[in-house]
């Protein structure tokens, strides 16, 4: 097992090592100050990032993260993050350098988005509980309908814009926003897909939505002020792309059904 995911690795930074240039000392300073390039990784959603059996961090943003500190010739650490509220919390407190999240416009203040490096349609929708008579996203916005999500989470930001007559209940995190479902202080609990089918089988009766209220992509992001960097890391998400780094990235994962490379920009 550990030699299939030694020649995963080996793949994945193979591919991203056709990129030829190396960083200017301007963008290597703004990319890593530190002399280490800081990886924030967002354990709550599995597109993003998790753990194995020992703890050690894995997933796409490791593989890519470690792909991306060795072309810019500096060591990486991997941070964990269990939740988005802290993380984005820490984006201007010069806790990482870089980071993956979904796209949206509210994060824009905080942070630079690299072009997206994953994507998937119809990917965000909402779990109900046994007995809903919601079935599609217009059956459940409807007056008096609550769902919960995740405090600066994609799923709750897109459905505070979005919704007309149901209401968001923010949460923590995603346990504690299943929680509002479960025991009833909410009619759904909002993510995406992958994350809602492993829920449904903790709670009989549940089931997703037929429908979706969003796609999903996803990105490396940076603290604001940092444009030598957030170029340098433009360029090698798109070369990435293109050499088949990101591919590799998301079947070592084990998420070739749930995501796809997000098309060139």
């Amino acid at each position: 097992m550990m030699r299939i995911t030694l020649i995963g690795l080996l793949a994945i930074a193979a591919g991203c090592a056709q990129v030829p240039q190396a960083p200017s000392p301007e963008a290597k300073a703004q990319l890593a100050p530190s002399g280490t390039l800081r990886v924030a990784v967002l354990t709550s959603n599995p597109i993003i990032g998790a753990k194995d059996g020992s703890g050690e961090l894995k997933g796409t943003t490791v593989d890519l993260g470690r792909a991306l500190a060795g072309r810019a010739g500096v060591p990486a650490r991997m941070i964990e993050y269990a939740a988005i509220p802290k993380l984005m919390e820490d984006a201007s407190a010069n806790a990482w350098d870089v980071a993956v999240m979904a796209i949206d416009p509210a994060r824009r203040a905080l942070v630079d988005f690299a072009p997206a490096h994953l994507a998937a349609d119809g990917f965000l929708t909402i779990l109900v509980p046994q007995g809903s008579p919601a079935r599609t996203m217009a059956d459940f916005d409807q007056p008096g309908m609550r769902v919960a999500a995740v405090k600066n989470a994609a799923p709750l930001m897109i459905l505070e814009r979005t919704l007309k007559n149901a209401r968001v209940v923010a949460a923590d995190n995603e346990n504690a926003a299943f929680a509002l479902m479960r025991d009833g202080q909410a009619e759904g609990y909002a993510q995406n897909r992958f994350m809602l089918r492993a829920r449904a089988q903790t709670l009989p009766g549940s089931r997703l939505l037929d429908d979706a209220f969003s796609g999903l992509q996803v990105a490396f992001a940076l603290p604001k002020s940092r444009p030598a960097a957030a170029q340098y890391v433009a360029a090698f998400v798109r070369d990435a792309k293109a050499s088949g780094a990101v591919q590799r990235a998301i079947d070592a994962a084990g998420l070739a059904s749930e995501v796809r490379v997000a098309p060139a920009e």
